[in-house]
């Protein structure tokens, strides 16, 4: 698309965004004008640097129609702490960790990232009311000093993942399970076959943790310099005396003693916020006249730069055809609408593709790997791995032209899982009966004709069908990782049917090329593209609530550019308004609302899978 054509699309929408936000102002809202000003984001007189982290940290930001997203994400950190450090004003950090939940990937590359800052000679103070095992991570590599509440706790016990089988609840409710799969290693089908893992399963989910262990203990280790703490990680919960007493934590304290520490061991009596919750506000000053330029595209249109691509979640034909109304996930239409439109525009002369998916619909993942091997074709694309690509989240991996991973992200998952409930048995245990009535009178026929009906379960010629086809997409997904990754397909079956590695044996294996996290990522995305070291980097995003649609989110620091391309404004009220609406339960219990996202496209009627078999979450 010309650049004259991404003016006038973006000017199209000025009218209507313009009417929307006076609407806005009509709730009785302080207008613009009367709000204070952001404080400036200067940091020419010294200062230790705050960053608030406790209410976590996501890989994308949460859509809500009524403001800008509710906390900054991993791509804003990591887009700026480097530059922050190099600030000659920034004297040391304050990494506020609260009891925050991180995902490990995320912890270990801030853990990198500020343990560089430490050596280059600046003090990183980390202060916690409970470290957890991700947030042990990325103080113990990142941080000079380790603070923690007095009434606080050190819950670092290993690493554990919990596997839930529901044969016996599915029984006892007569729901007859039809469930096939390509793969001894895959699994996906268990928590509905069987009452307990398979040793195949169980081995290959315990060599995915014990890779993982080794890389948490290790960077604690080697961050604390205290070698006894690899017997002690693990034996918490900890009391803050006894932490202190076994060299977890320095000092034991609250919030403003730490900030204190922090100012001393910096030399200077200033602190700043810097990220967090703490200045989300600040950026709603912003003028109409940036609103439009922001929505325009006008601000730094044209100019070469690299696209972050976020490819978080399930994977479904459709995002907003997910159950429930959600629009979260990775939608076939819509990832795919964004993917062609970065291969066509010259501006973005690199992409990154961060990836935090266990997979879903295969036929979704396959029509997106081919997108993404187009857009491969006409500029470097490089995956950077966050907490997982497994499934049919490798299968759009396998797509880049360099695949990055942290050494506690979970890759593999090579296979395909398919299936259905049949309820028909239980509906007939109380009264409702089901007749099937088809046009040809050959019963094997009539079964066949209804083989997705969640009324009857399949019987074993449509059995056999059904696997020949799952056997086929298999195949498919064998031949796309293998051109994707350009090897022989004998390279990658050892590390298929359904296994999962840490990053460390996925690199072993090819899987992967190198260890690294999104920083890297971007940085070799310059490299592949020639582009200079500073050259601009702009985040492809779709769901940042209406106040950001027009224009108001927050300031990190990078360009902020909305494409004008986007949803129109209707349809993206809609679908943060269904957001919203989602059960509670999926907040509390996001290993759940994960493994589900997965499992959606059975739902929709698709009968083939490239899903990661278990709800996991790492903490």
């Amino acid at each position: 698309m010309s650049e004259r054509r991404h003016r006038r699309r973006g000017w199209a929408r000025v009218g209507a965004l313009a009417a929307a936000a006076s609407l806005a102002g009509c709730t009785g809202r302080e207008p613009a004008g009367g709000m204070p000003a952001p404080p400036s984001r200067s940091l020419e007189e010294p200062a230790v640097v705050e960053i608030d982290l406790s209410r976590g940290l996501p890989e994308s930001a949460t859509a809500s129609i009524f403001g800008p997203p509710s906390g900054r994400t991993h791509m804003q950190l990591v887009r700026s702490l480097r530059p922050l450090a190099a600030s000659e004003g920034a004297k040391g950090f304050l990494v506020r960790l609260g009891t925050a939940r991180l995902a490990f990937a995320r912890a270990h590359e801030l853990g990198r990232i500020f343990g560089d800052v430490r050596k280059a000679g600046r003090p990183v103070v980390c202060h916690a009311d409970e470290y957890n095992n991700a947030t042990m991570l990325l103080a113990a590599a990142g941080c000079s000093k380790l603070w923690l509440s007095p009434a606080g706790q050190v819950d670092t016990v290993g690493i554990a993942a919990q596997l839930v089988f529901a044969k016996g609840l599915l029984d006892k409710l007569n729901v007859e399970v039809d469930f096939l799969q390509v793969g001894k290693f895959k699994g996906a089908s268990e928590p509905f076959t069987r009452e307990g893992s398979s040793p195949e399963a169980r081995q290959s989910l315990q060599g995915a943790l014990g890779g993982l262990r080794e890389a948490w203990i290790s960077a604690i280790v080697e961050g604390r310099g205290k070698q006894e703490l690899r017997e002690a990680v693990e034996d918490g919960p900890f009391a803050p005396e006894e932490a202190k007493a076994r060299g977890l934590v320095d000092e034991l304290g609250d919030l403003e003693e730490a900030i204190e520490d922090a100012k001393k061991l910096a030399g200077t009596e200033r602190s700043v916020p810097r990220f967090g919750g703490v200045e989300r506000d600040a950026s709603l000053s912003r003028s109409l006249v940036d609103v439009f330029r922001s929505v325009s595209g006008a601000s730094g249109l044209g100019t070469p730069h690299v696209t972050v691509v976020p490819a978080i979640g399930g994977i479904t034909m459709s995002a907003s055809g997910m159950p429930l109304g959600s629009s979260d996930g990775i939608g076939e239409r819509e990832l795919g609408r964004v993917l062609t439109r970065l291969t066509k525009d010259a501006s973005t002369k690199a992409v990154v593709l961060r990836i935090d998916s266990p997979g879903g619909s295969a036929l979704a993942s396959d029509l997106l790997w081919q997108k993404l091997m187009r857009l491969r074709k006409e500029k470097p694309l490089v995956v950077s791995i966050g907490g997982m690509a497994a499934s049919g989240g490798y299968y759009l991996a396998c797509a880049g032209s360099k695949i990055l991973a942290e050494p506690t992200s979970i890759i593999g998952s090579i296979g395909v899982v398919g299936g259905k409930f049949a309820v028909g048995k239980a509906l007939s245990d109380v009264g409702i009966n089901a007749e099937t009535v088809a046009a040809n009178p050959d019963p094997t026929r009539a079964a066949r004709a209804a083989y997705m009906s969640a009324l009857t379960p399949w019987d074993e010629p449509t059995r056999a069908r059904v696997l020949a086809s799952m056997e086929s997409i298999y195949g498919l997904f064998l031949k796309r990782i293998a051109a994707g990754r350009g090897l022989p397909e004998e390279t990658i079956a050892p590390s298929a049917e359904g296994r999962i590695f840490g990053g460390v044996e996925a690199k072993e294996r090819s899987l992967v090329d190198e260890l690294g996290g999104l920083e890297r990522a971007i940085e070799l995305a310059r490299e592949l593209a020639k582009l200079p070291a500073d050259a601009p980097v702009e985040l492809e995003q779709d769901d940042g609530g209406l106040l950001e649609l027009l224009g108001a989110g927050e300031e990190t620091g990078e360009s902020g550019a909305q494409t004008p391309d986007r949803a129109d404004l209707k349809e993206h009220a809609r679908s943060a308004m269904a957001g919203a609406l989602l059960p509670e339960w999926i907040s509390v219990a996001p290993e759940v609302g994960t493994f589900a996202a997965s499992m959606a496209p059975l739902l929709a009627g698709e009968r083939a899978l490239a899903a990661l078999p278990f709800a996991v979450t790492l903490r």
